[in-house]
């Protein structure tokens, strides 16, 4: 999950609230939600501004607070709306719902014993490629029946937005995904949870300059 594009413009330049109205703090649980969900890139190091302390959460919790509502935090900062993914790392009605109190209470630091330990960052995966993938742009006919198991963004959408459909032979236009803030450095694939079949004939919209890579289901070994 990335919120860089979306809280460089919203971002509150008010450090915190003087008055404290919450028993939700930043030590007990905002920063657990951050270590699972956001600091694969929120990191020193990584591909947008840390989150990884208070001292550097706490300048950007309105900015934080506004991107959750209007849920603008995706996984990696890419993908909401259509797409329904079984790696999606999206925060939880619950999670959202904490880091809103917490905003909202005043954004308290709390008890430095509550902390939980700095989580250890794993490199990301390799994207392997599969037999039988497709490399697509544009407005992409299929000439051949394909089970589609995910895809990989090769190409991010022009200007990291874009609303990609499938349109089937019958006419029936079925929304794949929708991009909206894509780093382009990010090259991790988004698996569906159900593998969809797509006849011959079909074609894929709203690519907006992109280049995807459909992927087949992997076979087992």
């Amino acid at each position: 999950m990335t919120l860089g594009a979306i809280i460089v413009v919203v971002v509150s330049l008010v450090t915190h609230a003087h008055d404290v109205t919450t028993n939700v703090t930043w030590n007990r649980e905002v920063s657990r939600i951050v270590y699972a969900r956001c600091v694969t890139c929120h990191r020193p190091g990584g591909s947008a501004f840390s989150l990884m302390g208070y001292q550097e959460a706490g300048p950007w919790a309105r900015g934080i607070r506004n991107a959750v509502l209007t849920r603008s935090m995706p996984p990696w900062g890419a993908v909401k709306g259509f797409g329904s993914f079984r790696n999606d790392q999206a925060l939880t009605q619950e999670e959202i719902d904490l880091v809103e109190r917490w905003v909202n209470g005043g954004s308290p630091e709390g008890n430095p014993n509550d902390l939980p330990p700095r989580p250890k960052i794993a490199p990301s995966p390799a994207v392997e490629s599969r037999t039988g993938e497709l490399v697509v742009s544009g407005d992409y006919r299929l000439q051949r029946p394909f089970v589609l198991d995910g895809f990989v963004v090769r190409v991010p959408p022009s200007g990291g937005t874009a609303r990609i459909m499938i349109e089937f032979p019958d006419g029936r236009i079925a929304p794949l995904v929708w991009f909206d803030g894509h780093p382009p450095q990010r090259q991790q694939p988004f698996l569906l949870r159900v593998p969809l079949s797509i006849p011959a004939g079909a074609s894929m919209r709203g690519l907006a300059g992109s280049t995807l890579v459909l992927l087949p289901p992997a076979h087992p070994r």
